[in-house]
């Protein structure tokens, strides 16, 4: 995203706080007024003491204006750390918002790592340029106007001198800032790839581990690491040189207001230029040429930050800018009391547009059904389920529950119809009953210990420090992988939807409770639609209809034992898990 269009976004969300930006601006024509009128009273010390009079009560003036800038300041600060938040805050629920909305299709094709650091480093170096663009730039641009106004009240030829000298800043803070955009953009990427390792490595140690992976892994940080380095070297090199020369013109300035000043002072200047000029007023004006010269100083530190924050603002609205989950229908149904007739037909979906995955699938499956969906690896078992629960929609086809297309319900009530316990399990942060209820917020204590105790989870909550009420989460869980996938069952269990999907539902579990659990399924399914998905074919043997998939299509469906008679792809499948390979 250009920086021009970024910095347009960024001001339409500074608009939604104009009050707070204009008490904000109205405290810095204070806080400069004041700041700048000092240096007149120092300058009238110095003229009091030439001159042999008192000056205590003009000290006492100083004392006051200084007190009254440092609290004006303060109160400044306060609020323009009020707005910068606030536009902080409401980017970062928009982020977060949009996650919740995007499709999985994204997700699916971004790491984590990357998506986290557009949500959270970017939008902390946002901030950052943010806050001091509110804090400099505005206090910055009121100075110069004012420095340059008092100056010309007071000597017309000086101020020529500091003005004519003082753009030089301006023209290379200019130049510098056209480069670091892009490097500060390259910085930000490179720092998104390496969260990105960071992040995988981590949730995958035991894999790096296990494969003796390490070399490997630090091997590809350091390359990370390694871009980073180029393009934060780049991108704060040529930053860092804007304050040594705006600093250089600022020395050459004041060097400048000191000899015209002092040859004004001794009336060394020509007549036609020469004004009354004294030593007290010559110590206000080289206060005034350090103070027109600092905000261009800082404006120019300012730009350099802005462009960084500018960079990371663009990624940040560039991920607010991806296209959402298509949205529900206005006339969407409500799917209630669902009976779980479910139809697909001619389903054709494949993931990318380069490689064919379900092609011409066809089922019906009547309420009640229990439907088994078995097939080698990648033959679109996963996938299907997706489709059922329309985390992806379909290519072209239907997919109807109860003779209506999914695409005509609310996702939400659709998702609620189905329950889904899958080979990977899920947990949020919070107690293991919070966990058990999430189907069901409303459950009470004794429904959420009879879901427990009927998919044998109640002996180890029980056992854990604080039973129902322990913490846990997905990362970092005293659980085993077991114990975590019980909670998932003890879910559905507790919910008791009116469709459910089990895939690999009990793959972490011991053979003895998979049987006790395999029970618990067996009543669970009683009068509700279900789609298993299993590997271990003797766990799908009393299901009403096995479906067989290969390369995205049914080739193969009946019964267990008319699979088996057919002596045919299932058949083989089936088999080979029993008989052993001889050996050669």
């Amino acid at each position: 995203m250009k920086g021009a269009a970024t910095l347009k976004l960024v001001l339409s969300y500074l608009k939604r706080y104009w009050f707070l930006i204009i008490i904000s601006l109205l405290f810095a024509l204070c806080s400069v007024g004041l700041t700048l009128y000092i240096p007149i009273r120092i300058g009238d010390v110095i003229d009091a003491i030439d001159q042999g009079l008192e000056i205590a009560p003009i000290l006492i003036e100083i004392c006051i204006l200084a007190g009254a800038v440092a609290l004006i300041q303060w109160v400044m600060s306060l609020i323009n750390n009020k707005i910068t938040y606030n536009v902080t805050r409401d980017i970062r629920n928009e982020a977060f918002d949009k996650l919740e909305k995007l499709p999985l299709g994204y997700v699916d094709s971004h790491s984590y790592g990357e998506i986290v650091s557009r949500m959270i480093s970017d939008i902390d170096q946002f901030t950052d340029g943010l806050l001091m663009g509110f804090t400099q730039l505005f206090t910055g641009i009121v100075t110069i106007v004012a420095t340059f106004v008092f100056m010309l009240s007071l000597n017309w030829v000086i101020t020529i001198v500091v003005v004519v000298l003082t753009p030089l800043s301006l023209f290379i803070a200019s130049f510098i800032s056209k480069s670091t955009y892009s490097l500060f953009k390259k910085q930000a990427e490179a720092k998104a790839t390496e969260t990105a390792i960071i992040d995988e490595t981590i949730s995958n140690l035991k894999v790096v581990k296990a494969f003796s992976h390490e070399d490997e892994a630090l091997e590809e940080f350091d390359k990370a690491d390694l871009e980073l380095k180029k393009a934060s070297t780049k991108a704060i090199f040529f930053s860092s040189l804007v304050n040594p020369t705006t600093r250089f013109v600022n020395a050459l300035i004041y060097a400048g207001v000191a000899l015209v000043g002092a040859l004004a002072v001794i009336n060394a200047l020509p007549e036609s230029i020469s004004v009354p000029f004294t030593v007290g007023m010559l110590s206000t004006f080289l206060s005034y040429a350090n103070q027109f010269a600092k905000p261009f100083n800082e404006i120019s530190s300012v730009v350099t930050e802005l462009q960084n924050a500018l960079a990371c603002a663009g990624r940040v609205f560039e991920f607010l800018d991806e296209k959402n989950e298509v949205a529900d229908k206005e006339n969407a149904l409500v799917l209630t009391d669902t009976n779980g007739n479910v139809s697909l037909k001619d389903v054709e979906f494949s993931y990318s547009s380069d490689k064919e995955l379900i092609k011409d699938l066809n089922l019906e499956v009547k309420s009640g059904m229990r439907v088994a969906i078995v097939g080698p690896t990648g033959c679109g078992k996963t996938t299907l389920i997706n489709l059922l629960m329309r985390f992806y929609d379909v290519n072209s086809g239907s997919i109807s529950v109860d003779n209506t297309d999914i695409r005509d319900i609310t996702r939400h009530s659709l998702r609620q119809s189905y329950g889904m316990v899958l080979q990977e399990t899920w947990l949020q942060s919070g107690s293991v009953k919070d966990n058990i209820k999430m189907g069901k917020p409303d459950a009470t204590d004794e429904e959420i210990i009879s879901a427990a105790k009927a998919c044998h989870a109640h002996s180890f909550i029980k056992r854990l420090p604080q039973g129902y009420d322990t913490y846990i989460s997905d990362e970092g869980s005293p659980l085993s992988q077991g114990q975590k996938q019980l909670l998932c069952i003890a879910r559905i269990m507790l919910a008791l939807p009116p469709m459910l999907i089990l895939d690999e539902a009990t793959s972490s579990i011991d053979t003895r409770t998979e049987l006790k659990i395999q029970e618990a399924f067996f009543k669970l399914m009683e009068g509700r639609t279900s789609f298993i998905v299993a590997h271990r074919l003797s766990t799908i043997k009393e299901a009403d209809v096995i479906l067989v998939m290969n390369k995205g299509k049914i080739i193969e469906m009946g019964t267990h034992d008319q699979l088996i008679k057919s002596k045919g792809f299932y058949s083989q499948l089936y088999n080979s898990q029993f008989i052993e390979t001889p050996e050669e």
